[in-house]
């Protein structure tokens, strides 16, 4: 969605300057740009509907009044009306910066709250398991490899398909990967995840612009192609649980914090721009405390056999 279908052309053209600049100057990708256009669409339909023909004069009660009608009528989800809200934000403080409102109308927006849902993770004898794929042939070999680094570093799957050889130092062990936004980080690569990708160089005789995992035909590997490679080698390796590229994640985080207990060195290395978001792992730390306390200590074992 590129135009806005608004009744009045200046209220479609502005978001139409904004897309564009999400696209072009953000370089947001695709997915993204179609979230706020769809969100902001509708917002300016409702603006027209109430006779609106500049974004100042939108009101922070029509804004709300969308939002609510959007969950009362339409069911719309907690997560999702957020999300809406996020966009309506994001939207009018581009205009702000551009001097076509004064205020942002939708800085008090108020939207259910979501229930936060701790991440599911592999515990280390599962994630042992998943990662030491047998066997020396090449699919095997680059599996391996495809696992351990996913575990190793903590990526997102977007950015294991987006790294070539070049983004490898061996020597000191790192790797850089462009993640949301388009920022880039260094992360640290563990010494097996280390020792295969080397394997998996030496097989492939990748060159430094090759993909670091490749798919057939030496094309990056898709993401939809890492999450059936690691289905099916959870099914091989005897792990049954729902395995996908974000549990390696999770699972990495929360074996990390565990062990270090460095809330900051776990955010830098999921590439977090607010470390609210990795203080859910410290919740998974804690269940782990609490199943530790309530198994030793005596006064935990008095309380239950009360």
């Amino acid at each position: 969605m590129d135009a806005v279908a608004a009744s009045d052309t200046d209220l479609g053209a502005a978001v139409d300057r904004f897309l564009h600049y999400l696209r072009d100057e953000r370089r947001y990708s695709a997915s993204t740009v179609e979230h706020y256009a769809h969100a902001i669409g509708q917002l300016a339909e409702h603006a027209g509907e109430q006779g609106l023909s500049r974004w100042r004069d939108l009101k922070p009660d029509q804004a709300q009044a969308l939002l609510a009608e959007r969950h009362r009528r339409r069911g719309y989800s907690p997560s999702t009306l957020r999300g809406i809200a996020s966009a309506w934000r994001s939207f009018f403080r581009w205009l702000a910066r551009e001097g076509d409102v004064a205020i942002n109308p939708a800085t008090g927006l108020r939207s259910p709250k979501v229930k936060r849902k701790l991440p599911e993770v592999l515990d280390t004898d599962e994630m042992s398991a998943l990662v030491e794929v047998p066997g020396d042939d090449p699919e095997s070999v680059r599996d391996r490899a495809l696992l351990e680094l996913l575990y190793s570093s903590g990526l997102r799957v977007a950015e294991l398909c987006g790294v070539r050889w070049r983004d490898l130092d061996a020597g000191d062990g790192s790797l850089r990967v462009t993640g949301k936004g388009n920022k880039t980080r260094i992360v640290p690569v563990g010494a097996k995840a280390l020792a295969a990708l080397v394997a998996l160089r030496e097989q492939d005789g990748c060159r430094d612009d090759d993909p670091l995992v490749r798919g057939r035909r030496g094309a990056p590997l898709t993401p939809n192609g890492v999450r059936a490679r690691l289905k099916k080698r959870a099914q091989e390796q005897g792990v049954w649980k729902r395995v996908y590229p974000h549990l390696l994640r999770h699972s990495c985080a929360s074996h990390l914090l565990e062990s270090s207990g460095d809330l900051r060195a776990v955010q830098e290395l999921l590439g977090h721009a607010d470390i609210g978001t990795t203080q859910i792992y410290t919740h998974l730390d804690f269940q782990h405390l609490a199943k530790v306390y309530d198994a030793a200590h005596p006064r935990a074992k008095r309380r239950n056999a009360d």
